[in-house]
């Protein structure tokens, strides 16, 4: 009893330290977005004296802007468009061959290792294949989101997919449903709470993503996401800090409230597949 009161403050004092530490970035990414340049020089860290909407009016007016926009929606959209239906596909037949087949649980075990493998290592030579073969782009950047996006994804989808009983696929074989019958009409809607989860995380990834649009599209402005456009909202000599965090918040409130409005199917997805019916 004596120690749990002797723990009790010091859980309490780390748990609202994390938390400040989690907050005092957004508090001052919120405050510094409303101010004008004279009021952050006075004082960073402080409220605006009143709401100075200038800075996103600034940085909307940018004739790339929406370019940049349209870049990283378009990315994004692509990309898990196919992976929402691709990783459940391979993940399903992972599953449903890899305990009587070693080809498929070799194909696992590499998927596996995909997800213990530093991003540093692959950054030069997926830099080269992609110089190579002409995907410095776009384009390039959709097959590649697909790519790092499987090695997770097959593990989430392969440990839902042991929950899901095997005798409703069997009825569904005695109907005379084939397998892709099966796992569209059966498998798929049943795998929806470990869809959306795939979904949520791959977005807030691929939208908020630096490094790997830096290495592939950094080349090129007209190819810029939003991530890497703020990364060059700079001059020679100087930072705005007002529109550059108006322009951090363009991209980071979609996000939060994404997120927001969908953390419970999170939550359900991730512990969906805990347990075996």
């Amino acid at each position: 009893m004596r120690q749990s009161k002797v723990l009790y403050p010091v859980i309490l004092f780390l748990l609202i330290l994390v938390v400040g530490i989690i907050i005092f970035p957004i508090y001052v990414t919120f405050v510094t977005a409303f101010k004008t340049t004279a009021e952050s020089t006075e004082n960073f860290f402080s409220f605006p004296h009143r709401l100075y909407l200038g800075n996103f009016i600034t940085v909307m007016s940018d004739e790339h802007f929406w370019d940049y926009v349209r870049n990283s929606v378009g990315i994004t959209v692509f990309s898990i468009a196919i992976i929402a239906v691709m990783i459940p596909m391979v993940s399903y037949s992972i599953a449903r061959n890899m305990m009587r087949s070693k080809y498929y649980k070799f194909i696992f075990i590499l998927f596996i290792l995909s997800v213990f493998t530093p991003f540093q290592v692959l950054m030069i030579p997926v830099t080269q294949l992609c110089t190579k073969l002409g995907l410095m782009n776009r384009a390039g950047m959709v097959l590649l989101y697909i790519t790092f996006a499987l090695g997770m994804g097959v593990f989430l989808f392969t440990g839902y997919y042991k929950s899901i009983p095997l005798e409703l696929e069997e009825a569904a074989f005695v109907e005379g449903c084939s397998v892709t019958q099966t796992f569209f009409k059966i498998v798929y809607p049943l795998a929806k709470p470990m869809t959306v989860t795939l979904i949520i995380l791959d977005t807030l990834w691929i939208w908020n993503d630096f490094l790997l649009p830096l290495l592939i599209l950094n080349k090129s402005a007209y190819n810029w996401t939003l991530p890497l456009y703020q990364y060059n909202f700079k001059g020679a000599y100087t930072f705005n800090y007002n529109l550059a965090f108006a322009a951090f918040l363009y991209s980071i409130v979609p996000m939060m409230i994404l997120y927001a409005a969908l953390q419970k199917n999170i939550i359900e997805g991730l512990t969906a597949g805990a347990v075996k019916a």
